[in-house]
This record gives structure tokens, C-alpha cells and sequence, in this order.
């Protein structure tokens, strides 16, 4: 019988995300409930669509600007790291604006802000947070050699199965 071994940080990852899994449907359970009371079912419903729509477009022009400013930044030759982190908040944010409900759309709202997008992020790659792994490939282009080489890759094992 295999035992598994759990380090603690993974504990408590689970932990909080059982917490969020029992927390967050509750509240917006009651915020559905309490703004139900106040507009009515008809515009609480139309409410919750509008947010995910509004939501949706503004990831839409946030992204765009986004992946701008990530095609700058590999262009001079640095890591578009700030970037980079910045789309997995702009997913994060239209993940939670598609649940139903106020309380995950107010936060995904506030990831579609820059101000407060950076704000998070920031501090995290000031104290080394990420690492990158992986290959870097640089491109070096000289405006002067205008010599083009073509070639073609050819599998060894293609090309003895064809003899």
C-alpha cells in the first residue's frame, strides 16, 4: 500500500480552498438574496448578465492592451514578466465575473483595474515570488546581412524507412 506524503504548504492550500468552496457560494447566496429583496428577481438576473457581458469586453480592450505591451517589451529584449502576470490576472478576473453573482464580479472588476491589477502583482516580482524556467531564444537581426539560407530538417528515421 502506497503512502502519500503531504508537506504542510499543501495542507494548507486545501484548506483554503475548501473554505473558499463552502464561503463564496454562501455570500453570493446572500448578496443574490438581499439585492433580490431590494430590485426584484427580474433585475437582479439582468444585473448578473450585464456584469459578465460589460466584464467581458472590458477583458477584451484590458487583454489587447496587455498583449501590447508584452510584444514591446520582447521587442527590446527584456521579459515581459509584469505582463505576463498580468494575464493570469485578466483571466482570474473573467473567471469570476462569469460566476453569477456580485461579490466574485466586484472582485473581478477590480483585477480589470490596472491601478489595482499592478498593485498586487508588483510586490510579488519585487520580492522573487516567480522564477521563469524554461529556454530563451534570442533573436539577433543585423540590418546590414541581407543573406537568407534556406534549409530543410529531415528525420533520419524517415529518411532510412524511404531507402
Amino acid at each position: 500500500m502506497a503512502e502519500h506524503h503531504y508537506n504542510k504548504s499543501s495542507l494548507i492550500m486545501f484548506r483554503i480552498l475548501f473554505v473558499l468552496f463552502l464561503l463564496v457560494p454562501l455570500i453570493e447566496i446572500y448578496f443574490l438574496i438581499q439585492v433580490g429583496e431590494v430590485i426584484g428577481a427580474g433585475w437582479t438576473i439582468f444585473s448578473v448578465v450585464a456584469t459578465a457581458v460589460i466584464g467581458a469586453g472590458l477583458i477584451r480592450t484590458q487583454g489587447a492592451s496587455t498583449l501590447l505591451r508584452a510584444q514591446a517589451n520582447l521587442q527590446q529584449g527584456s521579459l515581459p514578466a509584469l505582463e505576463m502576470l498580468e494575464g493570469i490576472a485578466l483571466a482570474v478576473s473573467g473567471v469570476l465575473l462569469l460566476i453569477p453573482g456580485f461579490f466574485t464580479d466586484a472582485l473581478g472588476f477590480i483585477l480589470l483595474i490596472p491601478f489595482f491589477r499592478q498593485a498586487l502583482i508588483k510586490p510579488l516580482l519585487e520580492k522573487g515570488q516567480f522564477t521563469m524556467r524554461g529556454q530563451t531564444m534570442y533573436s539577433h537581426r543585423n540590418s546590414d546581412d541581407s543573406t537568407i539560407i534556406e534549409g530543410e530538417i529531415v528525420d533520419r528515421d524517415d529518411h532510412e524507412q524511404l531507402k
